[in-house]
């Protein structure tokens, strides 16, 4: 019986620190926030404050360690951190390890403020443009293209012609399936910049998930007169050679798969993939 009450009890524990702390997020989801990793071998749990450096990226504010008791309160461990600084500043490379947002209430037991003071520091011009775009691209090399566009949209509204602006904006819709916003933006992009290859590249994406491969054929037509990356001219190309591949045509298959070997070394794995896709549609 004794032993079942402590399983019972360390049980409970468990339940009530799983309910305080969800392990639900990734770091990427959680600028301006307090969170908690993985409880550790020793039952304490790392936290930190994680924000955005312009220079550095995503960032995390160290700051020690606490633990739960079986009422469910935060209890701070022994300081392990820089004893001048009191925190540690480590860089973060974007993961998929879950961590945990701290609730509010748990603040007080853990001697945090919501938003620290020093966090001022990097809150300047927060409205530029330039700001915004940052903000936009970053989150967008992040995969996180509906966070980047509560930043692009934003500052597209102030100032739709800055560098670069409308492709990221592009950039987003795409990944978010929104076609129509995207070929706007891109076609407001070209005008801007008529001999940016990047931008003909998302547009020929645009139109081959719109099924238009007319228009992907016209702006592939272009590229390769005006583009030299030819990494996106074969990707364009390749692109709708495997569409036509989808539907087994194989007629526009074969001749976009001769578009692609102009621009493509034999080894490159466009020519094996296409090679493999050929033997397929040929049984």
């Amino acid at each position: 019986m004794k032993y079942l009450i402590i399983f019972f009890t360390l049980f409970s524990f468990s339940i009530n620190a799983q309910n305080v702390l969800k392990f639900d997020k990734r770091n990427v989801q959680c600028e301006d926030k307090w969170v908690a990793y993985q409880m550790d071998k020793d039952s304490t749990y790392m936290f930190g404050f994680i924000y955005i450096d312009a220079q550095a990226g995503l960032t995390l504010n160290y700051e020690g360690k606490f633990k739960i008791d079986n009422k469910g309160k935060f209890n701070r461990v022994e300081n392990d951190v820089n004893s001048k600084t009191g925190f540690i500043i480590a860089r973060l490379q974007p993961n998929r390890v879950a961590i945990a947002e701290i609730p509010e209430s748990k603040f007080k037991e853990l001697n945090i403020q919501k938003t620290p003071e020093w966090l001022k520091n990097y809150k300047s011009d927060e409205n530029s443009v330039e700001r915004l775009y940052n903000w936009g691209y970053m989150y967008n090399g992040w995969n996180e293209c509906e966070k980047a566009l509560t930043f692009l949209e934003k500052a597209d509204k102030i100032d739709p012609n800055y560098k670069g602006l409308q492709t990221e904006l592009a950039f987003s819709y795409n990944a978010l399936g929104k076609y129509d916003k995207a070929e706007i933006a891109l076609k407001k992009a070209i005008a801007q910049n008529p001999k940016d290859c990047y931008t003909y590249k998302e547009l020929a994406f645009t139109y081959t998930n719109t099924a238009n491969f007319e228009k992907v054929a016209e702006t592939y037509k272009t590229m390769s007169k005006i583009c030299s990356e030819k990494v996106f001219i074969q990707e364009t190309a390749y692109n709708l050679a495997y569409e036509y591949y989808k539907i087994k045509d194989k007629v526009n298959f074969k001749k976009w798969k001769a578009e692609v070997e102009k621009w493509a070394n034999s080894d490159s794995q466009y020519i094996k993939n296409l090679i493999q896709m050929e033997i397929e549609l040929s049984k």
